[in-house]
């Protein structure tokens, strides 16, 4: 236990801290850094076999855990993800849609964290710990941002650049946010937050529910950086105009939505905890 130095009337005086937790409560994220919190990393994917070995590659080896939640694939979806991570979670799909395939996976985590990542390679795992590590030192809700300084996308044609530009200042200016990306996939939160959040839609449209209940809520919401790679293999779901007119109607949809009070804060022992903390120094 190591003492605090502090002065009063030019005496130093001691005081004794709370000592740190043992390092065993702790998840390695680099050689100098780790976090108590456990990670879940939960991924939606319909006829994804040829893309899962290279999403799985990307995934930092300290998650607690990843939840595949299968749309009912035609494919060996179920079998390459098995076979790639043994220990993974599969959840099949019930409904239909993004939406509904999130709110699934969602369900079934056990994580303190909760990290939603695409199946078609075009988010890259090796970002999570940013996400993290925004979270552990006080956000709320973690956005990817393909527009932050920093981020990027390979993939983003100039119909879908204008639509997502167009609804993005339309949430900025209704809901009083700042957001510089609205319509992305790559998003972390804590899971305590779930019943704010409250996802009741099916499609692509859950990017912006998600962003516009956690501001809502009054979370404390930071974008990150994130770069958007092309899809590997196979042909895309989403459907600019279709899709767009269903995000134009979730936004004013929400606007007439009662707010859902935001969750209690944790206890100052458990917010210490999710502190991140100096593996050496521990």
């Amino acid at each position: 236990m190591s003492p605090e130095i502090t002065k009063h009337n030019g005496k130093t005086q001691l005081h004794n801290l709370r000592p740190l937790p043992t390092v065993d409560r702790f998840t390695p994220l680099t050689s100098h850094l780790a976090i108590s919190p456990t990670v879940s990393v939960v991924i939606p994917a319909m006829n994804e076999a040829e893309n899962l070995p290279h999403v799985f590659a990307t995934l930092p080896h300290w998650i607690h855990e990843i939840v595949l939640v299968d749309g009912n694939s035609a494919d060996d979806t179920v079998a390459v993800a098995r076979r790639l991570r043994p220990n993974l979670r599969v959840v099949q799909q019930r409904g239909k849609g993004k939406g509904d395939a999130l709110r699934e996976g969602f369900a079934a985590c056990t994580g303190d964290i909760i990290v939603m990542i695409d199946a078609d390679g075009s988010t890259d795992g090796r970002e999570i710990i940013h996400f993290v590590g925004a979270l552990v030192t006080g956000a709320d809700f973690v956005k990817g941002s393909r527009y932050a300084s920093g981020g990027g996308s390979d993939d983003l044609t100039f119909s879908r650049r204008l639509g997502n530009s167009v609804l993005r200042s339309l949430v900025n200016w209704i809901y009083g946010t700042q957001y510089t990306d609205l319509c992305y996939g790559y998003n972390a939160f804590w899971a305590r937050h779930l019943q704010v959040l409250d996802l009741d839609c099916e499609g692509f449209e859950v990017e912006t529910v998600l962003n516009i209940r956690a501001a809502k809520a009054g979370l404390k919401v930071h974008e990150v950086p994130s770069h958007e790679r092309c899809r590997i293999h196979g042909e895309s779901n989403l459907r600019v105009v279709r899709d767009g007119w269903r995000v134009l109607k979730t936004i004013l949809r929400e606007w007439r939505r009662p707010t859902v009070e935001i969750a209690p804060a944790p206890s100052a022992q458990a917010a210490d905890d999710q502190a991140t903390a100096d593996q050496g120094a521990a």
